[in-house]
């Protein structure tokens, strides 16, 4: 499967994304998105830096929040591989592989449990398959 059909039908396909992208685990290029959805450079830096736990990324991203394609998230919970942020009614999930970090934005009406969970089950299957 290509990485647009990942982004296609495991994350917006399932109903509970709106929008998605994949990109490097280094955050130096996006590998699929949706369309309009695109994730600028530094704010991939920025992602990467929060999720490997980067001296004071973390810390930053719960006092100033984190941007993600030009909108800004007030970051609530950071784990070990992944960091949620919402704005309003509307929130994102970024979930680290081994090779990729997987970007999901759910919009209004979707249920949050769901949208974790669909970014995180596709984290889990790239994981398995070596990604």
């Amino acid at each position: 499967m290509s990485w647009q059909a990942y982004v296609d039908s495991s994350l917006v396909g399932s109903g509970h994304i709106d929008k998605g992208a994949i990109i490097s685990a280094a955050g130096d290029s996006v590998w699929a998105s949706s369309a309009g959805f695109t994730i600028k450079p530094e704010e991939m830096k920025n992602l990467v830096s929060i999720i490997t736990k980067a001296p004071g990324a973390e810390d930053k991203a719960y006092a100033e929040g984190f941007h993600v394609a030009g909108e800004r998230y007030v970051a609530f919970k950071i784990e070990d591989r992944s960091l949620y942020g919402r704005q309003g009614r509307t929130g994102i999930v970024v979930v680290k592989t081994k090779q990729a970090i997987i970007v999901g934005y759910y919009g209004e009406g979707k249920v949050v449990g769901s949208a974790t969970q669909t970014v995180e089950a596709l984290a889990d299957y790239l994981i398995k398959v070596g990604y």
